[in-house]
């Protein structure tokens, strides 16, 4: 269930829709329902701060729910609680600050996004170094992908020394005309070359810094 259908809200329900996930998305706004009546076979309008209104929708029998409300942070938290008062078993809501994530959590959301705040931190990683694309993984850990830097080229990964030098570990390896596959001991590493590396947050940053 996807509840509030702005940008985020509607591209998410029309990609889960896409992909064969069954949702059933909710806006107050009917003109936005209307919209979206052609690509989304469950789209109703209703006021998802109203407790009856969502069980008549059935909502308590979905296991997961996304609150994509942005502008109007009252509605986000009463939509929220009243889905944790249902018992939906996975709550998932965005936030506009880290004030209202806070307050999302507090009200029992299982997992607060703030979509603006990530991807504008993405970015401004992507913008600094080689990082060809960035994902942090559970606060202080991230993949990401990048090219190798000189002193690791033409050496097996086994005798590079990498993770030792710098904390990180090589994942995956893509030629310049070749499908990505996972490194080894023996891999050898050229330029030109696209790797996905794994590693603390602070010590992938560093690798990727190096000429």
């Amino acid at each position: 269930m996807v509840v509030g259908l702005g940008r985020f809200g509607s591209s998410l329900a029309v990609e889960l829709a896409r992909r064969g996930t069954e949702v059933l998305a909710i806006d107050s706004r009917p003109k936005v329902v209307q919209s979206l009546a052609g690509k989304l076979t469950h789209v109703v309008a209703a006021d998802s701060t109203d407790l009856e209104a969502l069980r008549q929708l059935g909502v308590p029998d979905y296991y997961r729910a996304v609150v994509a409300i942005g502008t109007d942070i009252e509605s986000s938290i009463l939509t929220t609680s009243l889905l944790v008062e249902l018992e939906i078993e996975d709550v998932w809501a965005k936030a506009v600050s880290r004030d209202h994530g806070r307050i999302l959590e507090r009200v029992g959301a299982h997992h607060v996004i703030l979509p603006e705040h990530d991807m504008g931190e993405r970015l401004a990683r992507l913008l600094n170094g080689r990082m060809l694309d960035y994902m942090g993984v559970d606060g202080n850990y991230a993949l990401v992908k990048t090219r190798p830097p000189r002193e690791f080229v033409g050496v097996p990964l086994a005798r590079s020394g990498l993770r030792r030098k710098y904390g990180v570990t090589v994942v995956c390896v893509k030629g310049q005309h070749d499908e990505f596959t996972y490194a080894a001991a023996d891999t050898v590493l050229s330029y030109g070359d696209v790797i996905i590396i794994a590693g603390p947050v602070e010590q992938v940053e560093r690798f990727t810094e190096l000429p």
